[in-house]
């Protein structure tokens, strides 16, 4: 009995073992594209009232779970299933995070002259309802790529880890944008209750809050165009023949550049098109 004790200590060991490289290996893949998320809810969680903030994020956050309970299963039986499914919705995901990076690239450069804001009000719970559609696909990529990095463990320790990096992801992730969106406030405590140095860091605080989320929007963009890169450099051999002689982050951002070029080229082909049919009927 004492024998059988060890031996069922011993497994669970070995599981938790397994368990903890797995998570570790599925932080480390998933990292960019965390950072993308962080970015992206930092700049859709700005720009409230200060009192409507934080109900805001907790309702985005809120939805982000939700999100990952009809995600998490859904690839899990996937991979099960069929895994030959995953590589080409990797792809798809792929694409559309370098059109998205790619897009915020070609404006940046080629309209920033005649950008005028044109765009209806959307009211607060359309952005929370935008909020959380970005979420739904930057969480379905998360899960598939943070599955692609444990594919070679038990499965029964690819959903513990894959969905223990999931949530903590959204806990993470939304703790941070609050704590980012705050900070202005937080600098302001600072500067009406302290002086000398506290002071001029509450100050610092306050000013620097703007350029902090102008920031995190070119750390997402770049993450973007890295991580969509990323999934072609290593999924399609073609892509991955031309860009393995480059440093991996060069190989990436150009790999992703190229495809949301093609992607944006494409779909503003496609939108002048239906204009245009549009207009002779």
């Amino acid at each position: 009995m004492a024998t059988g004790l060890l031996a069922l200590l011993d497994d669970i060991a070995l599981i938790m073992d397994d368990l903890a490289s797995a998570t570790k290996s599925a932080t480390h893949k998933t990292s960019a594209l965390l950072a993308d998320d962080l970015a992206v809810s930092a700049k859709k969680t700005s720009g409230y009232a200060s009192e409507r903030e934080l109900p805001v994020i907790w309702a985005i956050m809120k939805g982000s779970f939700i999100n990952k309970i009809i995600i998490l299963p859904a690839v899990f039986t996937l991979s099960y299933f069929a895994p030959f499914f995953i590589v080409p919705v990797l792809l798809i995901g792929g694409v559309y995070l370098s059109y998205e990076g790619a897009e915020k690239f070609i404006e940046f450069i080629f309209h920033r002259s005649n950008k005028k804001e044109d765009k209806k009000e959307m009211s607060e719970k359309e952005k929370i309802k935008s909020a959380i559609i970005t979420d739904f696909i930057l969480s379905l990529e998360i899960i598939i790529i943070a599955l692609s990095a444990v594919q070679d463990k038990d499965f029964v320790v690819q959903v513990i880890s894959v969905s223990i990096i999931a949530f903590l992801a959204t806990v993470g992730v939304y703790g941070l944008v609050a704590l980012i969106v705050r900070m202005d406030d937080f600098g302001l405590v600072l500067m009406e209750n302290y002086t000398g140095f506290l002071n001029k860091v509450g100050y610092y605080l306050v000013v620097s809050l703007p350029y902090v989320i102008k920031a995190l929007s070119v750390v997402g963009t770049v993450a973007m165009l890295l991580v969509g890169g990323g999934i072609f450099s290593h999924n399609v051999d073609f892509v991955h023949h031309i860009t393995e002689n480059l440093i991996t982050p060069l190989g990436d951002l150009l790999a992703g550049l190229v495809v949301g070029t093609v992607a944006y080229l494409v779909l503003t082909a496609v939108k002048r098109i239906l204009r245009w049919k549009k207009v002779i009927t």
